[in-house]
């Protein structure tokens, strides 16, 4: 039996977190939400996942921050960033970092998909 795959979703927001968590399970991921970077971390997400999707602004531990720690720590888990800031440096930041891609919020379902699509192409 093959197993769906496991979406990590890491938003303060939680009623995004809770809507993105729903309709990825709704499409036949397995997807569970954390309220910060650090729950992710403290929870070991790294090595139960099969991919991350994460806010970049965030209190305490940012999405770009977790991805460093995820890089340092060599890491193999595909890592989608998600923001509604406008800045344009931003996904200049996020490809330097490693992310597979940044999506501004609100965001296309479709387009999430796309990237966790190729996300999971990675892993």
């Amino acid at each position: 039996m093959v197993r769906e795959p496991l979406v990590a979703i890491i938003d303060d927001d939680e009623p995004f977190r809770t809507a993105l968590v729903d309709s990825l399970c709704s499409l036949g991921y397995s997807a569970c939400g954390f309220v910060s970077a650090e729950e992710f971390v403290a929870a070991n997400g790294e090595n139960s996942c099969d991919c991350v999707i994460s806010d970049i602004h965030m209190p305490g531990m940012s999405g770009f921050d977790l991805n460093r720690l995820l890089v340092s720590r060599n890491s193999e888990v595909p890592v989608i960033m998600i923001t509604a800031r406008t800045e344009p440096r931003l996904e200049t930041q996020a490809v330097a970092s490693g992310a597979v891609c940044l999506l501004r919020k609100p965001f296309d379902l479709r387009a999430l998909i796309d990237c966790l699509e190729k996300a999971l192409k990675i892993r």
